[in-house]
């Protein structure tokens, strides 16, 4: 079973970036959603040409603005 891996990244502007590593399919935005409700609306939301596909290695990225 490969390593599965949520990296989240907060730029300058306060902005949160959500990557997933290692998962198949829409399980990534599952295994996100709670972080996503919990740091605010999702702005948007850019999935990779691997989520698609059956070998899948980042599934997507959300960019979350936070309310200050």
């Amino acid at each position: 079973m490969e390593m599965q891996e949520i990296e989240i990244l907060i730029n300058a502007d306060g902005d949160v970036i959500i990557h997933v590593n290692g998962v198949h399919g829409e399980k990534c935005t599952e295994l996100t959603a709670a972080l996503e409700e919990a740091l605010g609306t999702v702005e948007s939301r850019q999935y990779t040409g691997d989520y698609y596909q059956a070998d899948l290695r980042v599934c997507h990225g959300d960019t979350i603005r936070t309310e200050e």
